[in-house]
Formats: structure tokens, sequence, C-alpha cells
């Protein structure tokens, strides 16, 4: 998109068929990264799936790169949650409620 330096240090993504949900994990995974600048992401209208994602870096680093770390890292998150969710259910470790109608 416009606005990308050469080298990448600073560019904006779009990500189809993502909403905010994905747009705020992203910008929060990639802001935990201490060579990020800058993160934000918008939606830029109801009507488009889409998210843009902007990520300014460093000393010239890649942007690039830190999306891919950012995109590695929420999997292992994602995965983590899974899995522990999962031990909970089979070790019976939830709460059961009925409702009574």
């Amino acid at each position: 998109m416009k606005g990308a330096a050469p080298d990448l240090s600073a560019a904006t993504y779009q990500i189809f068929d993502e909403t905010h949900t994905m747009g705020n994990a992203l910008r929060w995974m990639i802001m935990k990264n201490p060579k990020v600048q800058f993160c934000g992401y918008s939606v830029p209208h109801p009507s488009e799936n889409l998210i843009q994602l902007r990520i300014q870096m460093y000393d010239g680093l890649s942007s690039l790169n830190a999306l891919l770390e950012a995109l590695d890292n929420l999997d292992g998150v994602c995965e983590s949650v899974e899995e522990r969710y999962l031990t909970s259910l089979r070790e019976g470790r939830y709460e059961r409620w009925e409702e009574k109608s």
C-alpha cells in the first residue's frame, strides 16, 4: 500500500477476511516487540471485509518480519489456550450449570 518505506521499516498491510478481533490481537502482539515504534489497525469501512495494519519499526528493521513473528506468537498463544481448555474438559474441571425452565 501507499506510504511503505523502501526497506519496509514502515508499511501498511491489508489483511482480508478479518475483523476487529484479529486486528486488536495482532496489534497487541506486535506492540509487545520492543523494536516496534508504532502499530495500529483500522477497518476502513464496515462493508469491506478487511483490516489495515500499520507497523513502524525502529532502526530501519523490517515490519514484515515483525508481523510474521507476531503471527507465530499469536498462534502459539491460541494453541496454549486450546490445550489448557481441552485438558480442563478431559479432567472435568469446569462448572456445570443447568437451566431450569
